[in-house]
């Protein structure tokens, strides 16, 4: 029996692939935008937290907010993160991890350069439910598997307030 290769946070793509089912969207309005995006603010700060946050709709960016202690330099992973985004309609930690598990480089294997793209957590799909890809949710200035798990918990707080999750 072989053990799985060691992934990035310990995720598996299978997990990463359910967390963006759960997080199905059930609207992505203008107002829906702002609302993640004031929602990550809001954690943000609370938690004294040096990042910049964005939200797209599809390609459009429609919040960004960039926090005490982030760097002009997280604009440019946020750029290169919704690269990836675009590009797969998926996480890029999901990216990230799927690699690891195939044991490939996921720049060379889509021909993807390293400096236009970043496959490092915290770059998520907002997928609608009966709709599809919609949007992105953006953050950087954290190691990779916080900037991921802070996005989905930003988006399972947007769901309660919903009223979509149980």
């Amino acid at each position: 029996m072989t053990s799985s290769p060691k992934t990035t946070g310990d995720f598996s793509s299978i997990q990463l692939a359910t967390e963006e089912e759960i997080l199905l969207l059930p609207s992505l309005s203008m107002a829906d935008a702002l609302e993640i995006g004031e929602i990550a603010v809001g954690l943000g700060l609370a938690r004294n937290l040096p990042i910049a946050i964005e939200v797209r709709m599809e390609n459009w960016t429609v919040f960004h907010v960039s926090l005490p202690g982030s760097k002009p330099e997280n604009d440019n992973w946020i750029a290169r993160k919704a690269r990836v985004v675009l590009a797969t309609e998926h996480s890029t930690m999901y990216e990230r991890v799927k690699s690891e598990e195939e044991g490939i480089d996921w720049y060379a294997t889509y021909a993807r350069p390293v400096e236009d793209y970043a496959i490092h957590g915290g770059g998520l799909p907002l997928k609608v439910s009966g709709v599809g890809f919609a949007g992105i949710l953006l953050i950087s200035g954290l190691p990779q598997v916080q900037d991921h798990l802070l996005g989905v918990e930003v988006l399972t707080e947007f769901l309660a307030r919903k009223g979509e999750l149980q």
